[in-house]
């Protein structure tokens, strides 16, 4: 028999039902064997994890804006992917938006592409944009290999990528279940929200209440209608009110195809400790109470939502408005691409879940939505994605020591329980100050 090209061995390998010592073989960058932990097998590379490391999937975070071209100030392909890597992420999957153009047509998806050709230390696919008055670039977009299409239902925060209206939201949803597609959308009510409070100041309340829960909660049940009357999948993307769990619930009981994601920061902050003028929080959905966040827990735990994804919204720290602290004008989105993993490692293992929860939310959900079916998970057949972490080892989050473009991020100085020990690409270990070898991901191509 052929010698693998590397058999890693680890006493404690993460699997669907649970940790498992193994030694997994791997050939031309796939998973061809899974042994037992001292099983003699004849490879080039034979890597032992020590006793404190986990054999972890590489991640699939599905919501990432990586603003390259165009506003490369924020982030580029070579910062994020570089923060990917350096977390244990090993697939993104890259927004339409805040990137300029964005991405809602087949040109300005052959310039992200690109762009991202020979900058990218993992595998990157791309998510299209649904907008008023490209419905007839959904399709041409889908077969040129876009993994779904985003929507806003309010301002998106940049003028070029504008929100979807009741009947185009209906026009979208109607063009891309004519081939199957699938719809994610920002599901905030615009009416609720202009007529809330106005955020203005450097108190964190006046800015929670100017986006209220009915808003979310309005949203949802507007796409699930919407769903139910034209058969599109639907994705709601970064749940932060416990309020939907309910319809989502019924809504799959009803057979609307629907899922849900939430993010690390609404499982890990509550909106009491957030102090006044501290913008490095602002996200949109808003950081919620303790006690909503504790039912997102419970609703991953019922499995409601699916699974847990960064959206990681960088921009530069001026756009933040540190020097005045106003939650209004400051710019909302939360730059935590690199420490996901260990912030909901964090969470999870403080209220008994296992390092085989987490994988499922950020490996395995996260690759079966987008229909990666090679990625996500350690069984034979799969791509050699690998994360080796300790998931006893703490540390204190560290602005210096993460790769994103611009230092700003609410994990600054916390603790957080897990550190990832090396990210692994198809068999290989990803060096960051080497050549990128990150390939382009097409949907329905298993890379």
């Amino acid at each position: 028999m052929t010698a693998l090209d590397l058999v890693i061995r680890a006493r404690r390998m993460v699997s669907t039902t649970g940790l498992v010592p193994a030694a997994v073989g791997v050939k031309d960058g796939r998973i061809v064997s899974i042994d037992p932990y001292d099983a003699a097998r004849e490879a080039l590379d034979v890597v032992e994890l020590a006793e404190d490391e986990v054999l972890f999937p590489g991640l699939v975070d599905s919501h990432v804006h990586v603003n390259d071209p165009g506003r490369t100030d924020w982030e580029g392909f070579t910062s994020a992917t570089r923060a990917a890597a350096a977390g244990g992420v090993t697939t993104i999957v890259d927004m339409p938006l805040n990137s300029i153009p964005p991405t809602c047509d087949v040109p300005a998806l052959e310039l992200k592409r690109k762009t991202a050709q020979s900058q990218a230390f993992v595998d990157v696919g791309f998510w299209g944009g649904a907008i008023p008055g490209n419905a007839e670039q959904l399709r041409p977009l889908h077969e040129a290999g876009v993994f779904g299409f985003k929507c806003f239902l309010l301002h998106s925060g940049v003028d070029e990528f504008p929100p979807l209206d009741s009947g185009q939201l209906e026009q979208a949803m109607r063009e891309i279940s004519s081939f199957d597609g699938l719809l994610i959308v920002h599901a905030e009510d615009a009416h609720r929200i202009d007529s809330a409070p106005a955020p203005d100041g450097a108190s964190y309340q006046p800015f929670l209440h100017s986006r209220p829960r009915d808003a979310e909660n309005a949203a949802v049940a507007q796409v699930i209608d919407l769903a139910r009357q034209t058969g599109c999948r639907v994705h709601i993307l970064h749940v932060s009110s416990a309020d939907v769990l309910p319809l989502l619930a019924t809504a799959r009981r009803d057979g609307v195809r629907i899922t849900a994601e939430t993010c690390p920061h609404y499982l890990t902050f509550s909106a009491e400790e957030i102090p006044d003028g501290a913008t490095q929080y602002k996200c949109c959905p808003p950081i919620r109470e303790a006690a909503n966040r504790e039912l997102l827990w419970q609703g991953l735990r019922d499995g409601l939502i699916d699974l847990v994804v960064s959206d990681h919204s960088p921009s530069t720290i001026d756009l933040k408005r540190l020097d005045t602290g106003d939650f209004g004008a400051a710019w909302g989105g939360i730059a935590s691409l690199q420490v996901g993993l260990p912030a909901i490692w964090t969470g999870a293992r403080e209220r008994g879940f296992t390092l085989t929860d987490v994988a499922r939310w950020m490996c395995q959900a996260p690759a079966a939505q987008v229909g990666l079916g090679q990625k996500g998970r350690l069984e034979v057949g799969y791509d050699a994605d690998f994360c080796v972490f300790a998931p006893d080892e703490s540390f204190v989050v560290d602005v210096a020591a993460l790769h994103h473009k611009n230092a700003i991020t609410p994990y600054a100085g916390r603790p957080l329980a897990g550190v990832v020990r090396s990210t692994w690409l198809r068999g290989r270990p990803i060096d960051i100050h080497a050549d990128p070898r990150g390939r382009l991901l097409t949907r329905g191509d298993d890379a």
